[in-house]
Parts: structure tokens; sequence; C-alpha cells
């Protein structure tokens, strides 16, 4: 963490807040609605051009959560429960994407947060007991409170293997997905990484592509499943008494205990390269 800054006192050109949020997907935007009904004062900054967080970057065909709808959804709030209605049992990525919208503007929450901003730092001022944070986009803001709602594996990983700062074809993350289509027609592509978004992308880009290559790190279970619509709301199961799964389609992939994956952290995809 950065040194405790020379002049411990607020300064007078730095903006003040109760608290400073940073992320807004699904915690941040909570967070944010839930400092509101306590009356505090609160700014959220956000490195995408909109809400959604993981769902806002992870973008690659195929792209779904491994958890049913219905209990992948804000539960503080009757109405917003009953007015959204879900049309998969393991909700799509376009889906959830626009179910987070729908809350942030039904809660009018966009206009508390900063998009396209990163934090660049942030340090506590011992003296004045209070945060100071610092933007890509030149804000310095103090606030009593400094909440991270990054996501525990926010960054994606760029692979080490020998080699790939050499490939001369095109090289797509899925934690990085464009937001414009990527067409694979005719081209021969390399997947690297059967976690769950590469068992979910997978199948996709094997409609389009010529060649398609698929490259396991680890061993993943799969079986077949119904994505019927989603459940009646009263029929909420407990997280804990099922195993956690990944959905690709028709199918779910188990995450196998033998290394820890996300859909941020997953693979690689290169595509029109000669080998």
């Amino acid at each position: 963490m950065p040194d405790t800054p020379a002049n411990s006192a607020t300064s007078s050109r730095e903006t003040a807040f109760d608290a400073v949020i940073v992320g807004a997907g699904f915690a941040g935007l909570y967070m944010l609605h839930r400092l509101r009904r306590l009356g505090l004062s609160s700014k959220v900054y956000e490195a995408g051009s909109s809400v959604g967080g993981t769902w806002y970057w992870n973008r690659y065909p195929g792209a779904r959560c491994d958890v049913e709808s219905l209990e992948y959804s804000y539960s503080f709030s009757d109405e917003l429960e009953k007015e959204w209605q879900w049309t998969e049992r393991y909700a799509s990525q376009p889906e959830i994407l626009r179910y987070l919208n729908h809350v942030a503007d039904r809660l009018d929450l966009k206009r508390d947060i900063q998009f396209e901003t990163r934090v660049t730092a942030t340090v506590f001022d011992e003296l004045a007991k209070r945060w100071i944070v610092q933007t890509d986009r030149g804000d310095r803001v103090a606030a009593q409170f400094c909440v991270m709602a990054t996501g525990c594996l926010s960054i994606p990983k760029t692979p080490e293997y020998p080699g790939v700062d050499s490939f001369q074809g095109k090289t797509y993350y899925t934690a990085r997905w464009p937001h414009e289509r990527v067409d694979f027609s005719g081209e021969r592509v390399g997947v690297v990484g059967t976690g769950s978004s590469g068992i979910q992308c997978i199948p996709h880009i094997a409609r389009q592509a010529r060649a398609p290559l698929c490259i396991p790190t680890n061993s993943q279970l799969q079986h077949t499943c119904s994505q019927s619509p989603a459940l009646a709301r009263g029929r909420r199961r407990l997280a804990n008494s099922s195993p956690r799964v990944s959905s690709a389609g028709s199918h779910l992939a188990y995450q196998l205990p033998l290394r820890h994956e996300h859909p941020v952290s997953a693979g690689s995809v290169a595509t029109g390269a000669t080998a």
C-alpha cells in the first residue's frame, strides 16, 4: 500500500463521500443500494462502459451462469422478483446483463456510477481516518469507507506458453471478448482450456470453424441437463445442496477440484494461423 500522504488533512480539491465503491457488478450495485438506504453518500467507479461486472466483460459465445437463475438474482426486493421473469433455468450472459441493467435503472443507480474509470490508488490517511482514492481520469476522492466490489478473479491471466508471443494469428480471451461478433467461418481454431468458459464456447465455435482443436488443461465431467424455462419462484433450492456446475448449451460441466477455474480467468482462443 502506498505511504500516507504528507498533507493528512482532507484537501479542498478532493471530493468527499461517505463511501467509495470499486466495481459495478452484482456486489457493487447492491452495496450502492444498501448504502443509500442507510443515508450514506456513495460513488461507484467502474472500468467498463456499463454495469455488469464479470457479465459485462465475459461475452464469449455460449457464456451463461452455472447457478440456476432464481438463485443467481437479488432477493432483497419482492417487486424486483415479480417484475423480472427469467426465460431459462440457467441464464445466458445477455439475459443476465439485461437483468443487471434493469435493476440499475429500476433503482436509479447509474447516476452515482462513473463508468470507464479505473481506480489507480487507495491510500488510508491515518490522521483524517479517511481513504484517499485516485483514478486514471484524475479524480481524487476522500471517503470513510472504501469497498472493493471487484470480484475474486477479475483480472485475466495471460498464458505463458512458449511461442505465444510469436503466434501470427488472432488471439481472443474469453474474459475480454470483443463486443462485436467474431466470425470463425472457415478458420482453424484452437481453444486452450476446458473449464467453464472453454466447455461453453467450444460447441458454438465448432459450428463455424473449419478445424476446431480443443486443448484441455484439466479433466471435466459432463452430463446432459434440461435447459428448461425458469422454475416457479417459490421453488428456490439451497445453493449448497447441489454440486457446482457450469452449463454449456444442453450440457453441464462439473468443476472438478483439480484447479480452481472461473469464466474470468479461463483460456484463450487462437484462430487463423499456420502451425
